[in-house]
């Protein structure tokens, strides 16, 4: 019979846990299935990608914005105009200067305006020295027969000059015919007066009636008339009646 040792075929001790003072529940394992695990790790992957996705955006400058703008040119402010440019025609002249007019009778109505401002005079006028009242309208059709102020006195600059003149076909007369105008209130005499100058020394609030006298024309051209017959007559108190005349033109008779 064999020899046994006392402990052989005995189940050896398992070795004693040390003992910690912990918590129950930190003895207890916790189970964490595998699906889990990786989503865990998932998680930690992101928020170091996201941690340094953050880093690199607050790193990274901001982009820089460029705007073009196109420059307008801009005129020196010595090539700009004068708002209100001096009028060149018209020299300065000093009230006080005096200067000597010159004799203007006998030349055509434009050369004498050219003359006389040529002279210093700019304050001109002129007028129908036949005493038809007609406009001077175009300067070259007409001729000085008269001047307001003698050739060679010495007057101011600022002086009117006033011409009389007619048309250059006509003839000067010996002085210039007056207008007629109605004095004292009464009726003037306007025979042989032009129609216009007729009207003109009436109120303009008058009536006035002018018919042919040698025949049955339209008195148009009131200037081109000369009067022939007046109602009321030279004398007549004007009382705001009405003024007839009849007339023919300058060139013809009166019947």
């Amino acid at each position: 019979m064999a020899y046994q040792h006392p402990g052989w075929g005995q189940q050896p001790l398992a070795p004693q846990q040390p003992k910690t003072g912990g918590p129950s529940w930190a003895k207890k394992r916790v189970a964490i299935p595998a699906g889990a695990g990786l989503f865990v790790f998932g998680i930690m992957l992101g928020a170091a990608g996201g941690g340094d996705a953050e880093t690199a955006a607050r790193s990274k400058p901001a982009p820089t914005v460029t705007k073009t703008v196109t420059a307008q040119p801009v005129e020196p402010a010595e090539d700009k105009p004068d708002a209100k440019p001096a009028k060149a025609e018209k020299p300065q002249e000093d009230p006080g200067e005096k200067q000597k007019v010159p004799d203007f009778v006998g030349m055509g109505l434009q050369s004498a305006q050219d003359t006389a401002q040529a002279e210093g005079f700019y304050s001109l006028k002129s007028h129908d020295s036949a005493g038809r009242d007609r406009f001077q309208a175009f300067d070259r059709n007409w001729k000085v027969c008269s001047q307001s102020i003698k050739a060679g006195k010495t007057v101011p600059a600022d002086t009117e000059l006033d011409f009389g003149a007619v048309k250059l076909e006509e003839d000067c007369p010996a002085r210039d015919a007056a207008a007629p105008e109605a004095a004292g209130g009464r009726m003037p005499t306007l025979t042989g007066k032009s129609v216009k100058a007729a009207r003109g020394a009436l109120d303009s609030g008058t009536s006035i009636t002018t018919t042919d006298a040698a025949g049955d024309r339209m008195v148009l051209l009131e200037s081109n008339w000369q009067v022939c017959t007046q109602s009321p007559s030279p004398g007549v108190a004007l009382a705001g009646q009405p003024v007839e005349f009849t007339a023919v033109k300058f060139e013809e008779k009166c019947p």
